[in-house]
């Protein structure tokens, strides 16, 4: 089953997550979005990304989370290794939001260089770990960080606060917002405009400004804790 649509046009990759349900984040999910970042490197393009009408993505699948084990490791693991990468892909990415974001979705929609959402409509923007009895991983909190300002961080840790088209303008979740209809075809126009930047100078700035580092030991330090709940749960 093909969970996404990939486009290739005028150096632009459109990747548009469409699992027909809620784009979970599951390991076939992954897996596709990486193919499709892989296609998008042959091209030398840039990149817009983005989800099905109503839905960007609820994060991860939480089947497998449930599931526990290797399962759940690889997943999680695997998802912020897929956010390293694209925040760190050397050329322009735009994401346009077409709807909800939770969880694992938001911090995916956070590596987008630029940002648009809808302007109306009852969606959530959330990391709802807290909410549900997770204690917030290092990487998660680490992209947050990148994105949103100091105390929007803060809310969206420790008290899973929901933002919406209101209040994610100010906080950093998005660049701009337009009318939820025009999201995509806004998304793709920035991404055209982005294409006349110097490549070379769009690529260093970019990792100069991004806290790839910290990322990186944060994705070890989470693995390394599911290390530990593994010995200690006997699995």
């Amino acid at each position: 089953m093909t969970l996404l649509d990939y486009q290739f046009s005028d150096g632009i990759s459109t990747i548009r997550l469409d699992d027909g349900k809620v784009n979970a984040l599951g390991l076939e999910m992954q897996a596709e979005i990486g193919e499709a970042i892989g296609r998008v490197d042959a091209d030398g393009a840039a990149i817009v990304l983005t989800g099905r009408p109503g839905m960007f993505s609820a994060g991860f699948d939480l089947a497998t989370i449930n599931e526990g084990g290797e399962a759940t490791r690889a997943m999680v693991i695997g998802g912020f290794r897929l956010a390293e990468r694209i925040l760190t892909y050397p050329r322009p990415v735009v994401v346009g939001c077409t709807g909800h974001a939770i969880a694992m979705g938001t911090f995916l929609m956070l590596t987008g260089d630029y940002r648009i959402g809808p302007d109306a409509g009852s969606y959530k923007w959330v990391a709802n770990e807290v909410a549900i009895g997770l204690v917030m991983p290092r990487t998660a909190i680490e992209l947050l960080r990148v994105r949103l300002s100091p105390a929007a961080v803060d809310k969206a840790v420790a008290l899973s606060h929901r933002f919406g088209p209101s209040d994610a303008l100010a906080s950093g979740y998005f660049d701009e917002l337009v009318p939820p209809d025009d999201v995509v075809e806004k998304a793709t126009a920035v991404a055209r405009a982005a294409l006349s930047l110097d490549a070379r100078a769009h690529a260093a700035s970019k990792e100069r400004t991004r806290a790839i580092a910290a990322i990186a030991r944060a994705i070890q330090e989470d693995d390394d804790d599911f290390d530990r709940w593994m010995a200690a749960s006997g699995r």
